[in-house]
């Protein structure tokens, strides 16, 4: 028999939850209106007056509201209003959603674009970062505006949906670049647009045939899961292989709706993961991050990342040390699933892409023998084989000719495509480039007499 109620875990704290109709903004909403993903849309709560007939806000709150339009949008759906407690300011839906006034403060490093996502751009909307892959970024268009958002120099505008003709460009790079396999579909919340757009989108890059694999990366099962229909889902399932990465930062925001479609998504043959955000006052805790992970697995959701917040603008306090989610992580390996376990990520700031951080296990080693230690803190040796110790030969004819063999970074060094990786912008080859030498003096080799 399967699991009745996948958004609960036995002995869960009660999270205070309100039926809309106790909230005085929606008290005469009827059901049907609710349930529909664009009234939802069309009904977010964007002002200070609409959000004091939801939650009682502190002076902190309210004067974020005031100020943050000048930084960043604000708007809230009422589904995701409605798990805020009201009375509450350290509610972790509140924190995420509702405007502090700590937002108008901006750090020493803070940056406008941490990823150099748009340094790496070779076509409008389009990021190619990575050998075989590519982020695609279709609207910019959320159905709530994340405090903590990372691409807040893009969703904080009034683009809109991008047209198919505007994706063009986009769609003509990836055509030439027989590399790229692999699509990301981003924004802004790609879901968040007409169903018969998300359908030509997906429709157009199925068109090149070296496209293997689409993701999209959508937080609209955890704000507005009324989005995910039976219409969409048929859609989605049509350009298989698809897969989606969604965005849950709580266990409070794994409800029955929510429940719900993400079955409807794993019903129709959908990978799932989750990429959750480490933030500060919100799930900064290694009980809270390891309930969230058994949630979202009982939902056939794979944790996949837990990133280390950005260093974009106005969002310094929601970032925690690193040595955070390395405490995280110890609490998380070996102490429950691996199905459970995400990376740890520290997405470098420069463009430097995702680099997974994670406790040392590796404890010493010699040609004989590795020493580890596992996650109760045992030291255990794994003795090294007396053999040859590869039978992937250095001239292996599979990475010297196929073309998916890795050849960037310590990878090509270890298969022999480069014997080294030299920083361009060091004094020393600031020197070396400003002094060339005029000659250049051969070395005479005198054979030693034996």
């Amino acid at each position: 028999m399967a699991v009745t109620q996948p958004w609960r875990l036995p002995g869960e704290p009660e999270y205070n939850i309100r039926d809309w109709r106790e909230i005085p903004l929606w008290k005469d909403v009827p059901e049907e209106k609710w349930n529909d993903w664009r009234w939802q849309a069309g009904h977010s709560v964007k002002s200070l007056e609409e959000l004091t007939q939801v939650i009682n806000p502190i002076p902190e709150e309210e004067n974020g509201v005031r100020e943050c339009a000048k930084y960043f949008k604000f708007a809230i759906p009422p589904y995701y209003a409605s798990l805020m407690d009201p009375n509450d300011p350290n509610c972790p839906v509140r924190m995420q959603a509702v405007p502090r006034v700590a937002e108008t403060h901006f750090s020493v490093m803070d940056m406008h674009d941490p990823l150099y996502e748009d340094v790496d751009s070779p076509a409008p909307g389009l990021t190619h970062r990575y050998p075989d892959r590519v982020l695609l970024l279709i609207t910019d268009y959320c159905g709530m505006y994340c405090r903590f958002c990372t691409r807040r120099r893009f969703t904080a505008h009034d683009h809109g949906i991008q047209t198919l003709k505007a994706l063009e460009p986009a769609f003509q790079y990836l055509e030439k670049a027989k590399e790229v396999r692999d699509v990301l579909l981003s924004g802004g919340d790609p879901l968040m647009v007409k169903d018969e757009y998300i359908d030509g989108v997906l429709k157009r890059l199925r068109e090149i045939d070296h496209i293997e694999i689409v993701r999209i990366g959508s937080k609209v099962p955890c704000t507005t899961p009324q989005r995910i229909t039976p219409n969409l889902v048929s859609i989605l399932r049509k350009y298989h292989p698809l897969w989606l990465n969604t965005h849950y930062n709580h266990p409070k925001e794994i409800t029955p709706e929510a429940s719900n479609a993400l079955a409807m998504l794993a019903d129709a043959g959908i990978p799932l993961g989750d990429q959750t955000v480490l933030l500060r006052g919100v799930n900064d805790c290694p009980t809270i991050m390891k309930r969230l992970m058994h949630k979202l697995v009982l939902n056939r959701v794979r944790p996949y990342y837990v990133y280390q917040c950005d260093l974009s603008e106005g969002i310094e306090h929601f970032r925690t040390r690193v040595a955070k989610g390395l405490e995280i992580m110890e609490h998380l390996r070996g102490h429950t699933s691996g199905y459970a376990v995400p990376l740890f990520i520290v997405d470098a700031p420069g463009g430097g892409g995702k680099i997974p951080v994670m406790p040392n296990y590796v404890v010493s080693m010699s040609d004989k023998k590795i020493v580890l230690r596992n996650y109760e803190g045992g030291i255990f040796s794994y003795p090294e084989p007396d053999i040859p110790p590869s039978a992937c030969p250095d001239n292996c004819i599979h990475c010297q000719t196929d073309e998916r063999a890795s050849v960037e970074g310590v990878a090509g060094i270890l298969a022999n495509k480069k014997p080294r990786i030299v920083p361009t912008d060091t004094l020393r080859e600031q020197r070396r480039k400003k002094h060339k030498p005029a000659v250049t003096i051969p070395l005479q080799v005198t054979p030693e007499d034996h």
